[in-house]
């Protein structure tokens, strides 16, 4: 298999996942070796003629208007990198740094940090041969860049902090040198450089943002199920009605149930019935899976353009007499919106999908379901608490949804007076995801449950296959059990993206 090129400029979301599940190497394009090397050679020019330029060779933040004299300018990046590696708390999966490494090489190999051929070399060989900083979850308010996690990261480049490799927690020397990567030494600009940008709540953007569009499939599955056994009308998803509305998110959604009840015996069984109207949590599927897939779409083109930005400082403009400009693009604002905002959306997903769950449990709603979808009720509950676990993880996605993005804090004695929280706001939204993700696989659950009791008639065919692939790692509740491990197989065959290529293939 080909590696892919980077360059700085067209990674996508798209071949961001690929890269992950399939393993693939990276490896910097021709264009973007030559734009590396043309803006060192601006940097370098800068170091001899002695012009005072920010972060080359002077302090940072409240100390910018300190100079730093040539001999001490590599002691600046190193102590810059070690002064700034004060993350606490547990470790960002592996997956979060690993496309770290990924996008901080795609960022520099843009050609506009002023840093080595080798720095990029480094975390592209990072990259392909595993060698993953232990980089903590927070310390980050997302303004200077992400300037604590990406000190973790550089901490390894230069042979300190940790990493895993193969499994194993090591010094960071000691994983470079077990994967035969050797460490670098820091020059003019280049601790700054890698410690600048908006990389890692980018990166948790990414996978939030991949994360998102399979729940957004997976909920139109499994609510489609439950919509079958609770014996509702498909008439509310005909597209006459979503047609008249104009909103394209809206449209997918309802052709999506459309498609997946098509030919549904369990939909034909009751033609006729008084019921006139469903609750919202079936009528109102499409506007609700629907604004949240328009709100993904978004977010994805916010994150898309982040993984292709150059948002460190100051920034070198090489083809431009060697400017170098100071500015603020490590400002992580227009990703902290993006996830405040996905979160809220994710969110919808999982509170509306807790109502159907519910809907299921109630014998007074549920059309012949049996109370909790027990059989021998009373001597067993069913699924009565994996609807509270539903509803429980419901209640906290409404606390992760406060926005991040409205607070600020002031750092570095003012110098930095305004901040993102961007971070937070992508962790936090990895949180709800990881929650709805729970809430749809609990629903999927029980919506199999309930066609168990509504046979001999049928799901339709795509629903059908849903039904097969659930019941082959779960059987039946015919008696009381550990639920949480049912919770937990339909989590991850649904996180694994199994139900969608199954229903959908």
């Amino acid at each position: 298999m080909q590696p892919v090129e980077i360059d700085g400029n067209h990674l996508t979301l798209d071949q961001i996942e690929d890269i992950l599940d399939q393993d693939r190497f990276v490896k910097l394009s021709e264009s973007a070796i030559l734009q590396i090397n043309k803006s060192r050679e601006v940097i370098e020019h800068i170091v001899r003629s002695g012009s005072v330029v920010y972060g080359v060779n002077t302090g940072f933040g409240k100390f910018s208007d300190v100079q730093i004299s040539a001999e001490n300018i590599d002691i600046l990046q190193e102590n810059l990198v070690k002064s700034h590696a004060s993350g606490i708390g547990e470790a960002f999966s592996n997956d979060v740094v690993k496309t770290m490494l990924l996008l901080k090489a795609n960022g520099l190999a843009k050609g506009y940090s002023g840093v080595r051929l080798d720095i990029v070399e480094t975390l592209v060989e990072m990259f392909n041969r595993d060698v993953l900083p232990v980089v903590p979850e927070k310390g980050s308010v997302g303004s200077s860049g992400d300037l604590a996690p990406l000190a973790h990261l550089a901490l390894v480049m230069i042979g300190l902090g940790e990493a895993e490799y193969q499994g194993e927690r090591l010094r960071g020397a000691e994983a470079m040198k077990r994967a035969g990567i050797p460490v670098v030494k820091l020059h003019s600009k280049e601790g700054l450089a890698i410690l600048n940008g908006t990389q890692t709540m980018t990166a948790v953007a990414a996978i939030n943002s991949i994360r998102a569009s399979n729940i957004l499939e997976s909920a139109d599955i499994v609510g489609a199920m439950s919509s079958e056994v609770l014996l509702c009308t498909d008439g509310a998803f005909d597209a006459r009605i979503h047609r008249v509305r104009h909103q394209e998110g809206q449209q997918v959604s309802a052709e999506n149930l459309r498609t997946l009840l098509k030919d549904s015996p369990l939909v034909k069984s009751h033609i006729g019935c008084k019921k006139v109207q469903d609750a919202y949590s079936v009528r109102c599927m499409p506007q609700v899976h629907g604004a949240s897939r328009d709100a993904a779409v978004y977010v994805r083109s916010v994150v898309e353009r982040e993984i292709n930005a150059a948002t460190d400082n100051p920034l070198v403009f090489s083809d431009h007499e060697g400017t170098v400009i100071s500015g603020g693009n490590f400002h992580g604002q227009p990703v902290a919106l993006s996830m405040d905002f996905l979160a809220i959306a994710m969110s919808e997903i999982g509170s509306i999908s807790e109502r159907r769950i519910a809907w299921m449990m109630d014998a007074n709603l549920s059309d012949g379901l049996p109370a909790f979808l027990a059989k021998d009720g009373g001597l067993n509950s069913g699924y009565m608490i994996a609807q509270y676990a539903a509803a429980a993880l419901v209640s906290e996605n409404k606390s992760l949804c406060h926005p991040a993005s409205i607070d600020s804090i002031p750092t570095s004695a003012n110098k930095e007076d305004h901040v993102s929280m961007g971070t937070i706001g992508a962790r936090q939204c990895l949180q709800v995801i990881q929650n709805v993700e729970h809430i749809l696989g609990i629903e999927w659950l029980c919506a199999t449950q309930a066609a168990d009791f509504r046979k001999p008639i049928a799901l339709a065919p795509r629903t059908a296959k849903a039904y097969a692939l659930l019941r082959d790692a779960v059987p039946i509740l015919d008696k009381d059990r550990v639920t949480s491990d049912d919770i937990e197989k339909a989590t991850a065959l649904l996180r694994r993206k199994r139900l969608v290529s199954e229903v959908w293939d």
